[in-house]
């Protein structure tokens, strides 16, 4: 059985199987069925606040796919059993385009999950979207900091909950290859290019590796390298300037944070191992990148989470494996900037069924209901900023450090930049310029084109 009220029991990721839930007389609203695994209890008496929603359906369209979404699916079981309502998940890979074709047509789903501020903007522009109820704005002031509300709000008007969240700001490396080295985790900046130095005078192997190709989006990783530089170089006031074009993109601070970039990736003496010189940084393939770690070909790999997927499977990605990943230290280890995504949950729709969906998915408990269902059943590879995620609920040792990492007080999270600009600067001249500059054109060039290409 499953608890729906509060934190998930530790050892909840040991089973989640559909199962019926109590409502305190025996029967429930909808049809139950005997437990098959005795996982974590759910008492249908928490959920008398949504009603009675027999014979109702909610329609969620996002674009997260098999295997991912089938922990989605999971985590509403219990919202099913304990009200009588019907989810249905809808996923389409092409979702970010056709939600907004929908939503032009007035075709909407009742639910949306959106992985950027700008998408959620241009939908809300269409004049479909409603404002988030009461009880959602309230679970985000208890659970999420200012700034993830800040995401959801458009025009002064809360309309999205933050739900999975990811952390760009990791550096991958090999612990066997430091221990054997007795190279340590860097603590600050200078740390790491500290570290970066030591690593290229031992001669054993280029310092990092990089790659920045993919397809029409090639560019994009090095966006990221800048916005967290921009974080560390200006802080986050400065970062929340630069996104929203309140400071010019050729400004101080993006100009320093672009300069620092080019320390590292520019540097042929420390790039790009295992694969050849600077020039092949914007023709290697961003998730082949990281790759010459487990021949110890390089040492040092800036990418987010999520690259734990690309490594072969088989290796141990844990902090005494194969691999694992630290935080890009700040220039000062009293500060704690973090660059990340995530996703939001809006609505097209303002029924009582609906309405109730979106306040029980913006609780504590439906976070480690779904840290719990993706560690079963997908190995893990979501987290969430959620403060009331219960880590016992993650397995995964990268999922385990980016929780840390999102859920430390001294955090200060920001979301990807380019994510949030218009089109045509985050995924237009933001990409194409930062590739020029890999090939060889000047900061100040790089800079002055995607400032010339603000709307």
């Amino acid at each position: 059985m499953r608890k729906s009220a509060g934190v998930l029991a530790a050892g909840a990721v040991a089973a989640l199987a559909l199962t019926a839930c109590s409502t305190g007389d025996g029967e429930t609203p909808g049809d139950s069925t005997d437990a098959t695994v005795d996982a974590v209890e759910v008492d249908c008496a928490d959920f008398e606040q949504y009603g009675d929603l027999s014979g109702k359906t909610v329609t969620i369209y996002a674009g997260i796919v098999a295997p991912e979404d089938t922990p989605y699916m999971t985590s509403f079981e219990p919202f099913e059993e304990c009200t009588g309502a019907t989810v249905d998940y809808q996923a389409d890979k092409q979702f970010e385009q056709q939600i907004l074709v929908r939503a032009q047509a007035g075709n909407t789903p009742d639910i949306a999950i959106v992985p950027q501020p700008g998408l959620l903007a241009q939908l809300v522009a269409t004049g479909t979207v409603v404002p988030a109820p009461e009880g959602v704005a309230a679970n985000v002031d208890e659970f999420w900091g200012e700034s993830w509300k800040d995401l959801g709000t458009v025009d002064g008007t809360f309309y999205a909950a933050p739900s999975g969240a990811s952390v760009k700001s990791l550096v991958w490396y090999s612990p066997t290859q430091f221990e054997e080295n007795g190279y340590e985790v860097p603590e600050t900046l200078d740390d790491l290019m500290a570290l970066t130095e030591q690593i290229a005078a031992d001669g054993n192997n280029k310092p990092w590796c990089a790659g920045i190709a993919s397809g029409e989006a090639t560019g994009w990783p090095l966006t990221d390298w800048m916005e967290d530089m921009v974080l560390r170089v200006g802080g986050p006031d400065v970062y929340d300037q630069w996104v929203s074009h309140e400071i010019a993109f050729d400004s101080e601070v993006p100009t320093q944070a672009l300069d620092a970039v080019g320390e590292y990736l520019k540097n042929p003496d420390y790039v790009n191992g295992g694969i050849g010189d600077v020039s092949t940084i914007a023709t290697t393939a961003f998730q082949d990148a990281g790759l010459p770690i487990l021949d110890g070909q390089c040492s040092l790999h800036r990418m987010a989470s999520f690259y734990a997927a690309n490594f072969p499977e088989g290796t141990d990605v844990a902090d005494d494996g194969d691999v694992f990943a630290f935080y890009l230290p700040s220039e000062d280890s009293s500060t704690k900037p973090v660059l990340g995504a995530g996703e939001f949950v809006t609505a097209f729709s303002d029924r009582p069924e609906v309405q109730a969906l979106l306040e029980f998915w913006s609780t504590d408990t439906w976070a480690n209901l779904k840290a719990a269902a993706s560690s079963e059943e997908t190995g893990g590879g979501w987290i969430t900023a959620n403060s009331g995620l219960d880590t016992d609920n993650l397995v995964n040792p990268i999922d385990l450090l980016s929780a840390e990492i999102l859920l430390d007080p001294a955090s200060e999270f920001r979301f990807d930049g380019s994510d949030q600009m218009p089109a045509a600067v985050g995924s237009g001249a933001f990409w194409k310029e930062s590739t020029n500059w890999i090939t060889g054109q000047s900061t100040a060039d790089t800079l002055s084109k995607i400032e010339a290409a603000w709307p």
